[in-house]
């Protein structure tokens, strides 16, 4: 391996101690130079003058005579530093190792540097690589989230046995104020329980919240775009707020938490662990003592705690929490029926939607009191339901024209339409009567008796009214009767209601209305 030369002070103090008469050992123990090199380095200086120590030039130009050399020395360090930075990415890769590199890298530049320096050099750029910076953090703007490595238990007192549960940490950058809560699992409904306890804790919730890649938060990572699970997106719309998640592998990104959980072993962890708890419930009310001493707590020089931060700088600046806390719904994709209804399998029940949607793909998000269904982002349906044995739930206005007309008319009643006929008056009333009561099939007469009383709108009460009395003169009073009255102006002919008999010539062939009773 090529020796690096020392520096210019050195080979002065060097020839300084050798000419005071210090021996060599105590030179080369003194400036920490080796016994060879001290060697190497006064010999050049024996034949020279005492006073050349004083002259830079003149001391370079005897103690490296060679100046060939050293450009020599320069370029090969030059190449070694380069090699190691175009290089340095491929010990990522499977097999690769420090050895490997060194190998190729001689087979690159015969005659390199030997193998402990090409170590050491990997090390220098990978500290420099290694960096940190220091991240300002607004005020309201982020919460980071994470479990705990260690978990803490507690004990099945029936049957002894010990049950280790995760911890759930949280903190707000900013004012360093921290969240604890220990549950069963990781899994969806534990997580969601932690996000509802957390926000709650804090008052409010922030614009982001920043967790690692945790099964329950995303489902495919990624450096720039991760795709987070549907019980985020849930969250995000309940709370206002938006999940993001850290590069993969790189745990600074949310530092913060990390000493946050740091802090959890010592100032919750350490005074709990002698203690033994029955319950859950038990252990948690434990934690939230110690997280209340540990938020009240003082920070060292400023007399501030946790607590007097963020009540006095963030708290104001949190986004205020909806009335009702976040409930879990579950997904299901399901396709509308031609009968424009969706069926949940584990319901066994079938909501409607908008007629438009039929055939097509829709999300159904629901949980034990609502049913929410999507067609993409948009909701088209909302139902409420419960433990009734409905088995369709139909709205109104979901149903096509024509669907909602039969719908309509099935609603009718007999005491319905001559209800609404006795606001029109007397005549109105007994034709309703003999439309009802004409033929066997029951919803025909609705039909006509509607669309009867529902002429008063195009052509006025008192008018129906008149055409109801004329056509009572018939033998039979029927829709199409009153319509043609109307249409053609037949009511507006008084003079036959005035004067009836005279009308009509008397003749002993002439039967009247009497005649068919």
């Amino acid at each position: 391996m090529a020796q690096k030369p020392i520096r210019m002070e050195q080979i002065k103090q060097i020839l300084q101690l050798h000419n005071q008469g210090i021996s060599i050992r105590e030179i080369a123990h003194r400036t920490g130079v080796s016994r060879n090199s001290v060697k190497k380095y006064i010999k050049p200086f024996a034949k020279a003058a005492p006073c050349i120590t004083s002259d830079t030039t003149a001391l370079a130009e005897v103690a490296y005579p060679n100046n060939e050399e050293r450009i020599n020395q320069k370029l090969r360090l030059e190449q070694l530093q380069d090699y190691i930075k175009i290089n340095l990415s491929e010990l990522n890769k499977t097999g690769v190792t420090r050895g490997v590199l060194w190998k190729e890298y001689l087979q690159r530049y015969p005659g390199g540097y030997g193998y402990s320096q090409f170590c050491y050099h990997i090390a220098s750029c990978l500290k420099q690589k290694d960096a940190t910076m220091h991240l300002e953090y607004e005020s309201g703007d982020l919460m980071m989230i994470d479990f705990a490595g260690k978990k803490l238990h507690y004990t099945d007192m029936d049957t002894g046995e010990v049950i280790p549960c995760e911890v759930f940490v949280a903190i707000l950058p900013f004012s360093g104020l921290i969240f604890c809560l220990a549950v069963a699992s990781q899994k969806t409904a534990d997580f969601v329980s932690c996000i509802n306890a957390m926000l709650l804790y804090f008052g409010g919730t922030s614009k982001t919240i920043l967790g690692d890649n945790m099964r329950t938060l995303v489902t495919r990572t990624d450096r720039y775009e991760p795709e987070f699970t549907e019980i985020c997106y849930q969250l995000s719309e309940h709370y206002q707020t938006t999940f993001s998640a850290t590069r993969p592998y790189s745990p600074r990104d949310k530092a913060m938490v990390e000493g946050a959980v740091k802090i959890v072993y010592i100032h919750i962890y350490a005074p709990l662990r002698n203690q033994v708890f029955g319950s859950i419930t038990a252990l948690n009310k434990s934690i939230r003592e110690q997280l209340d001493l540990l938020n009240h707590k003082a920070y060292k020089r400023s007399g501030y705690s946790r607590f007097n931060y963020f009540g006095r700088e963030e708290k104001s600046l949190l986004q205020p929490l909806p009335p009702h806390r976040f409930s879990f719904k579950r997904v299901a994709i399901l396709t509308v029926q031609r009968n424009y209804h969706v069926q949940l399998s584990e319901t066994k029940k079938y909501y409607s939607v908008p007629y438009q949607y039929t055939g097509k793909k829709v999300k159904a998000l629901y949980d034990d009191r609502t049913v929410e269904i999507y067609d993409q982002t948009e909701r088209i349906a909302f139902h409420t339901h419960g433990f009734h044995k409905e088995v369709y739930h139909t709205v109104l206005e979901h149903m096509p024209p024509h669907h909602q007309k039969m719908k309509e008319i099935k609603g009718w009643t007999k005491e319905d339409l001559l209800s609404q006929a006795t606001r029109l008056g007397e005549p109105v009333v007994k034709a309703a009567e003999l439309i009802l009561a004409s033929n066997s099939y029951e919803v025909q007469n609705y039909k006509s008796c509607h669309g009867m009383l529902m002429l008063a709108k195009k052509y006025s009460a008192e008018r129906l009214q008149n055409a109801c009395s004329r056509a009572l003169l018939g033998t039979r009073v029927n829709y199409t009767m009153i319509k043609n009255i109307l249409k053609n102006g037949l009511d507006k002919q008084t003079s036959l209601f005035d004067n009836p008999v005279s009308a009509i010539a008397q003749h002993e062939n002439i039967r009247g209305r009497d005649h068919y009773q």
